[in-house]
């Protein structure tokens, strides 16, 4: 049976009304409240509604795909081989287990060997590259001002709970007392026995002083505040401490490749870079390895794996139950080659009438704006004028790009390291990767 064979009929469902209430009293309550009160969201996830049926559709049709690929011994560097690897080497628990923390011992070693914070920035700038958290966030995106253009962003980061709030508010009390056990007992796990309950308290209050520089989320939302074009000559001087250049090197861009940037929160990059300098590096060096062990905990055994779904499924997110391995391993092989893998889910299941029967319906969509602009009784002519332009300058796309990745069937933490990190892949061996 396929999945298109049991697909639900389109149309308004009316079994989830609650005709106990009135609609002119609570419209929503009368479309929804049956469903409500009776619908039991699945132990997996925290959230749940009409476009998760869509996404687990998508989930199954993605399993066949890369299940296919990972079965059809496809020659070297095609799509298929690329995705078949990279999901076998998540699924292969035995030598998962059998690994245990060694793929995790080399990176932690980095982190050990920086003799003071020049060097532990570098070693920041490695493992940024290879998808470990940093003090600074950064991508490349289009100059908001400029639109010919991309640029480096650089932004606020380094925390473990959700944002600056969990820090700060009462409200969050017990999550902060539960985060440190989480952290002792990671600490626990990768360390054996030890005072890492002491341990977990420098981090957390080392996070909680990075978090008093952050922004809220009310003042990230305003893009002029947000928007600080610099030159890279400039921000040592306006976040001096931390070694820019250095870090800048070790994620990957050569000397001068980044003239500009624009800077996000100006002020927390000057917070940041006067704590980089002025806390112990023995502190930095707890922080960075926490960030390690917590990004790479989903890919390790299964202890990690467990207390890192505890603590941040559980207990922050409120789900009661782990997502099944392939799921996670879909998931995986999605974010690291998502364009490989939509290639040929295209061809499977988008074929070109669905691609035409696509396009007149954003066709119909964009006119459908047209007429709501033009007929809007508030708009300024002005501001009528501005957004018809930029309806005139929507691209839609309902396709795929082709983009170049390599894998190999290596143990899977090595593989995530270096597919993260755009690196050429690493021989077939036991956490062996370029550093």
């Amino acid at each position: 049976m396929t999945t298109e064979s049991v697909l639900p009929k389109s149309g308004i469902d009316l079994s989830h009304r609650d005709e106990s209430i009135r609609p002119q009293d609570d419209l929503f309550g009368h479309v929804n409240g049956r469903w409500l009160a009776e619908y039991a969201i699945p132990a997996d996830r925290a959230v749940d509604g009409a476009f998760r049926t869509l996404f687990d559709r998508a989930e199954e049709q993605v399993r066949e795909i890369i299940t296919e690929a990972a079965d059809s011994n496809a020659a070297e560097g095609t799509e298929s081989q690329k995705i078949g690897d990279l999901f076998a080497s998540f699924m292969d628990t035995e030598t998962v287990s059998g690994l245990g923390l060694t793929p995790l011992q080399q990176e932690l070693d980095l982190i050990a060997s920086a003799s003071d914070t020049t060097a532990l920035a570098a070693v920041m700038g490695v493992l940024q590259r290879a998808g470990v958290g940093s003090g600074v966030g950064c991508y490349v995106d289009t100059d908001a001002k400029d639109s010919s253009r991309y640029l480096l962003h650089v932004s606020q980061s380094g925390l473990g709970l959700p944002d600056e709030s969990y820090y700060r508010e009462e409200q969050h009390a017990a999550t902060r007392d539960a985060y440190r056990t989480h952290i002792a007992s990671m600490f626990t796990l990768v360390y054996g026995d030890g005072d890492h309950a002491d341990t977990a308290g420098k981090i957390v209050a080392l996070e909680t002083k990075i978090a008093a520089a952050h922004w809220d989320v009310v003042k990230r939302r305003d893009a002029e505040l947000s928007y600080n074009l610099l030159r890279f000559a400039d921000l040592e001087q306006t976040a001096p401490g931390f070694d820019w250049s250095g870090w800048l090197s070790a994620l990957g861009a050569g000397a001068g490749q980044v003239t500009e940037l624009v800077v996000r929160q100006p002020d927390y990059l000057t917070t940041f870079g006067r704590l980089w300098a002025t806390e112990p590096l023995s502190d930095w060096k707890l922080w960075a390895s926490w960030r390690l062990i917590c990004a790479r905990a989903p890919y390790l055994t299964d202890p990690l794996v467990n207390e890192n779904f505890d603590f941040y499924g559980r207990t922050l997110s409120g789900t009661e139950q782990i997502r099944d391995r392939w799921k996670r391993g879909v998931a995986v092989v999605e974010s690291l080659l998502g364009e490989a893998v939509g290639q040929l889910y295209v061809a499977r299941h988008f074929p070109p009438n669905a691609k035409a029967r696509m396009e007149i319906l954003v066709d119909n969509l964009r006119e459908a704006y047209r007429v709501s602009i033009t007929d809007l009784e508030w708009m300024t002519p002005q501001t009528r004028e501005r957004a018809l332009q930029k309806l005139d300058k929507f691209t839609p796309r309902s396709a795929t790009r082709p983009r170049g990745a390599t894998t190999r069937r290596s143990p899977f933490a090595a593989t995530i390291c270096w597919a993260m990190s755009g690196a050429p892949p690493p021989p077939n061996a036991i956490g062996d990767w370029p550093n």
